[in-house]
């Protein structure tokens, strides 16, 4: 029995000091950044923006892709459909900045079975520059994004990606969002990161088009389900890196609804169990739960409260979250703590959904990790 209990205290503590681990690396690389001119020189920018219905917080969304504080750019829209409702907005914008290079093309691309993908393919063909940058429509680009893309590419590099961070919650479930993308989700990608272990994020990407080219081009892109997984296995194919932009962009969430976050959630774990089985089986142990039960019985074993023990590990975990979130500037309040207990709960319960099923729903395609059936 000593033994099990030395084993746990073992435990308890190690989970404790990665978890501290990961949040300190998270902390350094996603401080408020200082304002990025565009240095002498500044290569043309091709962007790339997929859009597909009309999220929360569009108009703003999109705006932002105008408002970039760089010398030369342009930006192309890509939907699937003419009848799209965000087709007006986008044309208007278009109508309202004549001085920037803008338009907006329409069809699709069946390449895979991935209809992100499938509506880029057009921009990727029609970008007039070397250096583009793939950004979901959702997300709220800084006016220096594109100077804090190119800061982080160095000799070796394949890919730039920014991780959505939740910004501008409305209600109790876009907080819990936040807290699975934030102080969870993000913290991970840069503890990989800086470790050379970067991996790709569909929402912001930075491409040199000669390297896409030599790994197959954007065809190779349908490799897997997911594009950004493919773009991680193809960029470590041409034994180059996958790294993360310091500070990364927000994107607001607006009103969700549990049902609409948790979804997204599995749909997410049924990607990762696929494309990453190794890396997905260990996600089980991501969560607090187990620190704080071995904290406790660690703590009766020693003839203290278990409740203690446990509540003790939950103070110095979600202590570390709150000064991450404090310090990169990202969604915290009274409530915050509460609800990455409550992540952290339903944490296993995510990793059991992400081996139960294969199919998932995107934006009213019915998809599967096999393949996918298109609801037109």
């Amino acid at each position: 029995m000593t033994e099990l209990i030395w084993a746990a205290a073992a435990f308890g503590l190690a989970a404790l000091a990665v978890h501290f681990l990961t949040a300190a690396f998270t902390l350094y690389r996603c401080r408020p950044p200082r304002y990025r001119n565009a240095p002498a020189g500044a290569p043309p920018i091709s962007i790339i923006q997929p859009v597909c219905g009309v999220d929360n917080f569009a108009e703003e969304t999109l705006c932002s892709t105008f408002a970039l504080d760089y010398p030369e750019y342009e930006v192309v829209f890509c939907v699937a459909h003419a009848r799209d409702p965000i087709v007006p907005l986008v044309e208007r914008l278009i109508a309202e900045h004549p001085d920037l290079p803008a338009r907006l093309l329409v069809g699709e691309d069946p390449i895979s079975d991935n209809p992100k993908l499938n509506n880029i393919v057009k921009g990727w063909r029609a970008a007039a520059h070397d250096w583009i940058v793939v950004a979901d429509s959702n997300v709220l680009l800084p006016a220096d994004a594109i100077q804090r893309l190119l800061a982080r590419w160095q000799p070796g590099t394949g890919l730039i990606c920014s991780p959505p961070i939740g910004c501008l919650p409305e209600g109790l479930a876009a907080e819990f969002e936040c807290a699975m993308l934030n102080t969870y989700e993000a913290r991970w990608q840069y503890a990989a990161d800086t470790l050379h272990l970067g991996f790709a994020q569909g929402k912001t990407m930075l491409w040199r088009r000669p390297d896409l080219e030599r790994g197959g081009g954007i065809r190779a892109l349908a490799a897997d389900l997911a594009e950004d997984a493919a773009a991680t296995k193809l960029v470590r194919g041409l034994k180059l890196r996958v790294c993360l932009v310091d500070a990364p962009f927000g994107q607001p969430l607006g009103e969700r609804t549990f049902a609409e976050v948790w979804r997204r959630q599995v749909r997410w774990a049924r990607l990762r169990r696929v494309t990453f089985k190794a890396l997905f089986v260990s996600e089980i142990l991501s969560t607090s739960l187990w620190a704080m039960m071995a904290a406790a019985a660690t703590a009766h074993a020693l003839g203290y409260s278990p409740w203690a023990g446990a509540a003790a590990t939950a103070s110095l975990w979600y202590g570390a979250e709150a000064l991450l979130a404090h310090t990169a500037g990202w969604q915290l309040n009274w409530r915050s703590p509460f609800l990455w207990f409550a992540r952290d709960c339903l944490l296993p319960v995510l990793w059991i959904e992400g081996w139960r099923g294969d199919s998932f729903s995107w934006r009213g395609n019915t998809m599967t990790v096999a393949g996918s059936t298109r609801n037109v």
